[in-house]
Formats: structure tokens, sequence, C-alpha cells
């Protein structure tokens, strides 16, 4: 039984994580970059939120600055590596480390309750008289909000400029080539991820009750995880808005085994560890794969069908594992 309470509440905070992972995609698979501002961004978005909702402000009215605030963080990353030529890693490094002392300075300490002030999820929860928990509320909440953002992120990537964008990620050179000003689709990009991963901290915030400066920490890290978890799992078959769904079904995954393992007697202290497992043994599996498939395709016996599927598949994982025709998927 508190195992299944426990799977609840990782479901539920695997939606609400799941808005960042989808940030993270952005970048990661996308625009084809690795951009460590995410885990300040993460933490600036749940200290506006709270800010913002101690001063008086509607809960729901506060995403729209978290998210502004999250684009502006994007920004400045985007502007050191386009304008001032610093390395996309070192910059949004540079940002991560600033974002620290500015998230400090936004609440005015490390750490900002929200015990007895209200958020979205009290808010749905008194609408509903009380029939909602925490848990609940924030589920339905996530999923709205989930629901959304990717019939958002799919019709936006189908236009002309969300095409560009996508299309900086995968050939940069051919795009410059017919006249697309990259720097400008790459700040749009991280201005965009940014965006979307400060509005899953201020999710996150308003769900655990609080807002701390090291809520972001290693963000990044549990981003790739899931966004490999979801791969790995459910694949490529669908066109973009299944990538989509399957990178926030990685998010929800990852959060389970957490769940579980945690109840299983695991301390908290390891989980850095367990993630670091989780995603080594997510990024081996093409290759177990293709090892396996090349093993069988070399067994006496084998039908020329058989071995035109193994090479089918075999082609199929290195586009996965590397080819950059896999960073833009088909929006159909």
């Amino acid at each position: 039984m508190p195992i299944l309470f426990a799977m609840e509440g990782a479901v539920s905070q695997g939606i609400l994580w799941g808005l960042m992972t989808l940030g993270v995609y952005l970048t990661f698979r996308i625009l084809n970059v690795a951009d460590m501002t995410v885990d300040g961004s993460f933490a600036a978005g749940g200290a506006v939120t709270a800010v913002l909702i101690i001063k008086g402000m509607n809960p729901l009215l506060t995403l729209i600055f978290v998210f502004i605030m999250g684009t502006l963080c994007g920004l400045i990353t985007g502007f050191m590596n386009t304008k001032l030529k610093i390395n996309i890693l070192l910059a949004s490094i540079l940002t991560q480390i600033a974002l620290y002392s500015i998230n400090i300075r936004i609440m005015g300490k490390a750490n900002t309750p929200l015990l007895g002030s209200p958020t979205m999820m009290s808010g749905l929860r008194d609408l509903t008289g009380g029939a909602l928990n925490n848990t609940r509320a924030s589920l339905i909440i996530g999923i709205v909000v989930i629901a959304a953002i990717i019939a958002l992120m799919y019709w936006f990537f189908g236009t002309e400029y969300g095409s560009a964008i996508r299309a900086t990620g995968s050939n940069e050179h051919m795009v410059r080539a017919m006249g697309v000003n990259t720097n400008n689709t790459k700040i749009a990009g991280l201005m965009i991820s940014n965006g979307m991963v400060a509005m899953s901290g201020a999710l996150v915030a308003q769900s655990q009750g609080y807002a701390d400066v090291g809520m972001g920490t290693g963000t990044i890290v549990v981003g790739l995880a899931s966004i490999i978890i979801g791969e790995v799992i459910f694949g490529a078959h669908f066109g973009f808005w299944y990538t989509l769904l399957s990178v926030v079904f990685g998010s929800i995954i990852y959060r389970i085994v957490i769940a579980v393992v945690l109840q299983l007697g695991l301390k908290s202290t390891d989980l850095k560890l367990l993630t670091a497992l989780i995603v080594a043994i997510a990024l081996s599996v093409p290759v177990v794969k293709t090892k396996i498939d090349r093993r069988r395709r070399s067994l006496p016996g084998m039908n020329l069908e058989d071995e035109t599927n193994t090479r089918k598949k075999d082609e199929d994982l290195k586009r996965a594992d590397g080819d950059n025709s896999k960073l833009i998927p088909e929006v159909k």
C-alpha cells in the first residue's frame, strides 16, 4: 500500500517535471546543443511564482511572469553564445551560476515557504469541495498544462519559423545558406526552452509548497534521463506529437523508478548515483540491441527476410543513436 501511494505521487511529479523535460528536449534534440541553464531557470521559476503568490497575485497568472523570466534566462545564454561567441556549454554554465545569486535576490532568502498561501493545487481542491488531495490536484493540473504545451509545440514547430528552428539544429550551414539568421533561431529556441523549464519549476514549487534556491540542482541530468528513457522504451513511430508524449512518459517512468526504489529502502542521498545508473543503462540499451541483432544475423540458417529485418533495425538504432536526422522529428 505505501508503494501505491508513492507511485501516485510519482506520477503527478513526473507530469509536472515532464514540462521541464520538454524544454530540455527542445535544446538537446531539436537544437542539438547542451544547455546547462535549466538548473538555474528551473529554480528561477519557483522563486518568481513564490514571491508573486506571497505578494497576493493569482497563482495561475504568475505563470506568465515565470515564463517571461525563463525566456530572459535563455536570452542571456543565447546572447553570450551568438553575439559574444562564447561556447554554448560555458555560456549556459555562466548563466546558471549567475542565476543562483539572482534567485536569492528575488526571494530575499534561500527558501520561501508557501504554507497557507493559495496555489493552483489548493484552488482546485477548494473548487471540488476538498474531494481532491494535493497529489491528485497536481496530477490534473499537470495533465492540462502538458496537453496544452504539447499542442502548442506541435503547432509552432509546424510553422515556417518553427521549422527554421528545427532545421538549425539539424544543419546550421544549410539553413544559413537559405537566408535564415541562425543566431536568432538559436536564441528563440533557448528562450522557449527555458521558459518551459521555468514554468515547470513554478508548478513544482506550488505543488510541494515552497521554493528553494537549490531546487534546480541536477535538473539537466533528470531531463536527459527522462528523454533517454522515453526514447528507448517508446521509440519514434508516429511523428512529432508521439515523440513529445514519449518524453513526458519517460519523465513519469523515471519518477516511478525513483519512488519504488526509495520505498525499498534506498537512501535519498543515493538518488544521484541511481540517476547516473539509469542514464547509463538507458544509453547502453541501443548498443546491446545492435550487438544482439548482429549476432543473430551471423548465425547459420538465417533466412533472407530475417536478415533484411535485422539490417533495418540495425540502421534504425544507429540513426536513433547519432544521426542528425533524428534531431528533427517529422511533424505529421
